[in-house]
């Protein structure tokens, strides 16, 4: 094997960061034209860039960044702003208040379709959250013994009553998670069950109710 003592490390510019990054799976900008950054200089397009996010702890890249003064190293500001709920992250990253935002997947796509919503190209530059989440039953049906699909498909057909389930955005992945594992006990989504969204911030409290 040959030694290379003296060869230096590769530097990876601002622009090629943000191409590589652009390849992979979620950090998110709308309509992003990648014609900018083939032609352009590692000069930012824009000295303050406004990140929306939801306080989940997979919002901690976003926030920590700014926090330790990432931004810096490549002549931008991170301005992060604290959002109540999906929908309005959407909203505001669709009439450009926000430059970006820390989102669901399903959201990134239900707005590059225009489903549920306004219909607005959308790029993702970062992924920052694989799985991580969980259904939960309330305490209430916990204490009559649904603790699982089978068992709270029991307790439904016996005690005939509206059911209601939540999730934190309607084109999210929890919405598709909740509708297969209910159809997995053989519990109808659509009929059987009254689906809801909750923001994440509030979905606590509202178990609780």
């Amino acid at each position: 094997m040959t030694s290379q003592p003296n060869r230096k490390p590769h530097l990876m510019s601002r622009r090629t960061l943000i191409k590589a990054a652009a390849g992979s799976a979620a950090g998110l900008v709308p309509g992003l034209n990648t014609a900018v950054y083939a032609a352009g200089s590692d000069k930012p397009e824009k000295e303050e860039v406004r990140i929306g996010f939801i306080p989940l702890t997979d919002c901690a890249s976003v926030v920590m960044a700014s926090v330790l003064g990432f931004d810096k190293k490549y002549g931008v500001k991170i301005i992060p702003t604290k959002e109540a709920s999906w929908a309005g992250v959407r909203d505001k990253l669709v009439n450009g208040e926000l430059d970006m935002a820390h989102v669901l997947y399903g959201l990134i796509y239900g707005v590059h379709l225009g489903v549920s919503g306004p219909k607005k190209d959308m790029a993702v530059l970062l992924n920052l959250n694989n799985n991580g989440q969980a259904i939960t039953l309330s305490k209430t049906l916990a204490d009559k013994g649904a603790v699982d699909g089978p068992s709270l498909a029991k307790l439904m057909a016996k005690e005939k009553r509206e059911y209601t389930f939540a999730g934190t955005f309607p084109t999210g992945t929890h919405a598709m998670w909740i509708h297969y594992w209910l159809a997995a006990a053989g519990i109808n989504p659509l009929s059987g069950a009254k689906l809801i969204t909750v923001p994440p911030p509030q979905m606590v409290a509202n178990m609780r109710v």
